[in-house]
């Protein structure tokens, strides 16, 4: 099941990069809220009121009841979390998109590998994820916080595969075929071959071959 959080926000008149950098001098992060056919609504939230909110849940799979101003809170999911390129810690804005209960959603859910394979622990593989999220279509009462796949029995050469999951009243959206993780055989070292040191042995000469009439010159001083 999905997690479930709670944030409080404030309706906002202000747009634009000069309306935000004043906001987060003063501690607030801009923030928009949409869905459902509703207009946009930018709004704020307290900085440290949303960093303490993400702090250990899932963002892409978190149910957040927002309450805007003094109205009733509204069920929502962060689509987008923008942070600051050079600073990846601050975040510099915030997209909510508003759910309801007896309608389905489209969203990401992460894939968490559980155990070591068969073909790491006893043969040298390398488990391979490839695969990290899932797309899936879900009412928002049935969404999972994460997908947990058990790989123990994974050999050298096997892998799962979309088709491999198995979630009640999820749709997963993701080809059947699409492999999410693999155990591959380890790489092969190269292995280099060192040049053998003299052993004292006589070197080989390598003699220029001589003509016949020089070759016979030789002979006769000899003689």
């Amino acid at each position: 099941m999905a997690q479930q959080a709670s944030l409080h926000a404030r309706s906002r008149s202000g747009t634009g990069k000069g309306a935000a950098r004043s906001l987060r001098r003063e501690g607030k992060i801009p923030a928009v809220i949409y869905g459902h056919g509703r207009e946009p609504e930018p709004l704020e939230v307290e900085t440290t009121a949303l960093t303490r909110l993400l702090v250990g849940i899932a963002a892409a799979s978190t149910i957040v009841d927002i309450a805007v101003d003094e109205r009733a809170p509204v069920k929502a999911l962060i689509r987008e979390i923008q942070r600051n390129p050079i600073r990846p810690d601050d975040i510099i804005h915030i997209d909510l998109y508003e759910v309801r209960a007896d309608e389905k959603i489209t969203l990401s859910v992460a894939v968490h590998l559980v155990g070591i394979p068969d073909g790491v622990r006893n043969f040298g593989g390398v488990l391979d994820h490839s695969l990290r999220e899932l797309e899936i279509r879900v009412f928002p009462s049935d969404i999972p916080e994460r997908v947990d796949l058990d790989v123990t029995a994974l050999g050298i050469g096997n892998s799962l595969y979309v088709r491999d999951v198995k979630l009640a009243n999820v749709e997963i959206l993701n080809d059947e075929n699409l492999p999410i993780c693999s155990v591959v055989a380890p790489r092969a070292e190269e292995v280099v071959v060192p040049v053998e040191v003299a052993t004292g042995t006589e070197p080989e000469l390598i003699r220029k071959a001589k003509a016949e009439g020089e070759a016979e010159g030789e002979a006769e001083k000899k003689s």
